[in-house]
């Protein structure tokens, strides 16, 4: 009656009845799936660097293949040429911004204060380029300290990257339970990998405006440390020499001998020495 109704022969029509979605189909889908998820974690990679992800996930596949499954979805990197008037809009942010005051004027400006560490931890990524391509950082400081508590390089700047730092600044850090965890609105501290991360640990996001470099300003000015004294000092011919030179310099000199006014003309590790002693006597 289907068949006679719609004007199908019976043959085909039981086929489908049998398998309605083919294996082609289903292959299709497991694929579309993982180009999915790579790109909801990374929205700047194109569509080769999605293949790489999405053969790491176990669904391998040819970067023709993938182009063509990301250009029939319109999966495009954030970084891509945008067609005239439709400009991709900056990411909302995934939690709230924790660290914003309103000023006597109606201004809204940030506190970054902390009684003690590990309560509020500030984040973010700086990049530099070498003979070999970029390097990308990722560094967590300890708002109360100053300290650089946990950080990662790699040669990709992706949700890995900083989640790679927080693990390391947790396992430096011990129990952080309740810590605030603040950064700006990039896409790595936005994927589901870095959130996960953060529930995993009990810690807390807090998440500035887009665009506003005074929502991490205190963040920002390590980086800039890190620029003048390391990162525009010389030509890195390879990342290995600037890794090196980078790790060289926030150990031995920003964490032991560059003295901060902020912390009574104390190191990072001389002034997290003295109001952690304290703490520690008493138990």
């Amino acid at each position: 009656m289907t068949c006679r109704v719609l004007k199908i022969a019976r043959q085909p029509y039981y086929r489908w009845l049998q398998s309605p979605v083919t294996a082609a189909e289903l292959e299709q889908a497991y694929r579309a799936n993982a180009l999915f998820d790579a790109h909801r974690d990374d929205p700047e990679f194109g569509y080769r660097f999605l293949a790489d992800e999405a053969r790491e996930a176990g669904e391998p596949m040819a970067e023709r293949t993938a182009w063509r499954i990301c250009s029939a979805l319109g999966w495009w990197s954030a970084f891509g040429k945008p067609k005239r008037g439709k400009a991709k809009k900056p990411g909302p942010p995934v939690h709230d911004d924790l660290c914003a005051v309103i000023d006597d004027k109606g201004r809204v400006r940030h506190e970054f204060n902390a009684d003690a560490p590990n309560q509020l931890w500030l984040t973010d990524i700086t990049e530099h380029r070498t003979g070999e391509g970029k390097l990308y950082v990722c560094a967590i400081k300890d708002a109360y300290t100053n300290r650089i508590v946990g950080y990662s390089i790699s040669d990709r700047m992706k949700s890995r990257l900083a989640v790679a730092a927080l693990n390391n600044a947790v396992a430096r850090r011990g129990n952080v339970a309740g810590c605030i965890v603040h950064s700006d609105r990039g896409s790595q501290f936005r994927s589901r990998k870095f959130v996960h991360a953060l529930n995993r640990h009990g810690m807390v996001g807090s998440m500035g405006r887009v665009g506003a470099a005074g929502d991490n300003a205190a963040m920002e000015s390590f980086f800039s440390l890190l620029q003048k004294n390391v990162l525009d000092r010389s030509s890195w011919a390879t990342r290995e020499e600037l890794r090196i030179a980078i790790v060289t310099w926030i150990e031995r000199t920003y964490h032991r001998r560059r003295r901060q006014a902020a912390l009574g003309r104390l190191t990072p590790i001389e002034f997290e020495t003295i109001v952690t002693a304290p703490a520690t006597q008493a138990a």
